[in-house]
């Protein structure tokens, strides 16, 4: 299956469903007061963290979703049917962030648990029946309101693949015959650069309760924060890693392998601080090979936690795995390492504002005001009578002439011109 860490989505909530105009119609009730139904809500999308998925494959084609619209009310009072929200299941680990129309970008959530669920964009309400406009003064109610529009937004979701230990190292260090040999992930190994092309997991398991998840990310080379060798592509995915284990090709010379070292700790530094405090274990590979033996004993010398390894006759495997093992339990679970991303979050809004545009209109603008402008029935008197009197009571009409609206001045709300009076 392809490896796919970014996709770009469009999704959109259900409008609710419209209320009715209805009145009962009982034998021997002459003069039945109103008794139209309230509009179901509409569904909300939903995404869910799926502990099955391990990739964002399924959004290369399709890229938009959009929950059911709610149904609208029926006679006698009654409701209509609330519609199901669609949930759209997405990999541990992934990132969503709402694009801004001028191209911002805003994280709304960073699914890291299982199961984890959040709403990203929210159905409308079902509009309310024309039972619930009636007053003393007011017995016969000929109007309802129309469903809430929904919630609407575009998406980019970022996978940062959650794994408790990172093997990170230059090409053909032999992390992915590493991997191969501790669990049962099956990457291409090949003895010549770049043979892997996408992150590959594996979990190893040490006894009956004691495992861990194991990341191979491509080989590393100079420049890679800077997006050499497709680097900026695969090291976001040890920024949540607890530990890691920095692999060197003990077949290299000696003084390569210590020029190495140093290359892949820059290269976590400089693509993310936070990285240089992650616990880390050298480790020199290769050992069956005897120059990588001789290179292991010397360096040793000046580091006695070096440790070295044999992938292909397992020496010094279990001990590396073990030593890995008590390093994750001890380490704190790592936060997703940008911390300089702004967090979407909701703040109170004023719930209206007015702008005098070019040819003297008042333009009122607010989420408030125009969900109500959307959600009433204006080729009804009593809906646009009533959507005045709920105006006049946030205090739209006092605020315009504030302004300097006078009598017969345009008003603009939503797409509608109405005069002030």
């Amino acid at each position: 299956m392809q490896f796919i860490d970014e996709a770009n989505i469009a999704v959109e909530g259900g409008r609710g469903g419209d209320g009715i105009v209805a009145w009962r119609r009982e034998k021997y009730v002459p003069k039945g007061g109103p008794a139209g139904g309230d509009g179901g809500r509409g569904g909300s999308v939903v995404l869910e963290a799926n502990p099955e998925l391990s990739t964002l494959i399924e959004f290369r084609f399709k890229k938009h979703f959009n929950a059911e619209t709610g149904r609208s009310g029926s006679t006698s009072n009654k409701s209509g049917r609330s519609a199901e929200d669609l949930v759209v299941p997405v990999p541990v680990g992934t990132l969503v962030y709402r694009v801004e129309d001028d191209g911002r970008e805003l994280l709304l959530a960073d699914m890291k648990d299982p199961n984890e669920r959040v709403v990203v964009a929210r159905g409308g309400r079902g509009g309310l029946g024309n039972q619930h406009f009636a007053t003393s003064t007011r017995q016969a109610p000929r109007f309802a309101e129309r469903g809430e529009p929904s919630e609407a937004c575009k998406l980019r979701l970022e996978l940062k693949l959650l794994a408790d230990c990172g093997l990170v190292g230059l090409p053909n260090a032999g992390k992915s015959t590493l991997l191969a040999a501790v669990s049962a992930a099956r990457p291409k190994i090949a003895d010549y650069p770049f043979t892997t092309l996408e992150p590959q997991l594996g979990v190893v398991r040490l006894g009956p309760e004691e495992s861990f998840v194991m990341v191979d990310v491509p080989g590393l080379i100079e420049g890679a924060h800077e997006g050499t060798g497709l680097g900026d592509r695969f090291l976001k995915h040890v920024e949540r890693t607890r530990v890691l284990l920095h692999l060197m090709d003990g077949a290299r010379p000696l003084e390569d392998i210590e020029r190495d070292r140093v290359v892949i700790a820059e290269e976590m530094r400089k693509w993310n601080p936070l990285l240089a405090t992650r616990p880390a274990i050298a480790v020199i590979t290769k050992l069956d090979v005897p120059e990588a033996r001789e290179n292991f004993e010397a360096l040793r010398l000046k580091e006695s936690e070096l440790r070295g390894i044999s992938a292909a006759s397992g020496e010094g495997v279990r001990d590396l795995l073990y030593a890995a093992f008590r390093a994750i339990r001890e380490a704190p679970v790592p936060e997703v390492a940008k911390p300089d991303v702004p967090r979407f979050v909701l703040t109170p809004q004023e719930p209206f504002e007015i702008d005098v545009e070019n040819d003297g209109a008042f333009a009122v603008r607010g989420d408030r005001v125009e969900r109500l402008a959307a959600m009433t029935d204006f080729e009804s008197d009593e809906g646009l009578a009533h959507f005045e009197a709920v105006l006049a009571k946030m205090g739209v009409d006092k605020r315009l002439r504030e302004l300097g609206a006078k009598d017969g001045d345009t008003v603009r709300i939503a797409g509608h011109e109405f005069d002030f009076s």
